[in-house]
């Protein structure tokens, strides 16, 4: 039976993406809702590192199990850096994400295209039951669309253009999204420790 890797979030849109980035390594994934794990972890870090550390430090400490949690959000430069740390609850916890998109484009009106610039940023933080901590930081540039497009991912996807395809993160496949997005490229990074991780027999 495979150790068991706990994916820091009840979103069902990551949760989504980690299988699908994750389809090898040596662990068993499962999640807080799978192991009847209750409570949710104030995200009050200045920024993603903390805040990916705060989620995947109480996780594991709660389950007793090696523990993965990441942090992400879109920075816009034209709004000196929003929704940045605060991107999931952007405009309040009652918006959805077609809520906090139509917000985001309202506050870029009249905002032209070279000066749409901004990235997406993930922190993803790997914590043992020990207290022995990591982290790994990864993004992705492109600009903000003037409109959404695109059926696929979650969250800002619609509105994130990528210079590299042409389109929005929700336009294209998921496969692709992976090898270009601030998670996919921290996810695998964090994979490759994931296996060095499983060849060490005493745990840190």
């Amino acid at each position: 039976m495979p150790q068991k890797l706990l994916i820091a979030t009840n979103n069902a849109g990551k949760i989504r993406e980690y299988l699908e980035l994750f389809p090898s390594i040596p662990f068993a994934l499962t999640t807080p809702h799978s192991e009847n794990l209750e409570g949710e972890v104030d995200e009050t870090g200045t920024t993603f590192t903390e805040n990916a550390l705060l989620k995947a430090l109480y996780f594991s400490s709660v389950s007793g199990l090696l523990t993965l949690a990441d942090d992400s959000g879109l920075e816009v430069d034209a709004l000196d850096g929003r929704p940045g740390i605060y991107s999931a609850r952007y405009g309040g916890p009652n918006l959805g994400d077609e809520d906090r998109v139509d917000l985001l484009l309202s506050e870029m009106r009249g905002v032209p295209w070279d000066q749409r610039t901004g990235r997406f940023q993930c922190v993803i933080a790997i914590a043992w039951p020990t207290g022995y901590q990591e982290t790994i930081e990864e993004c992705c540039e492109g600009y903000i669309t003037y409109e959404p497009r695109g059926p696929n991912g979650f969250g800002y996807d619609p509105i994130f253009y990528s210079p590299e395809t042409g389109k929005t993160f929700a336009e294209v496949e998921s496969s692709l999204k992976h090898k270009l997005s601030h998670r996919g490229k921290a996810a695998r990074r964090a994979a490759e420790r994931l296996f060095a991780i499983n060849e060490i027999s005493e745990p840190l």
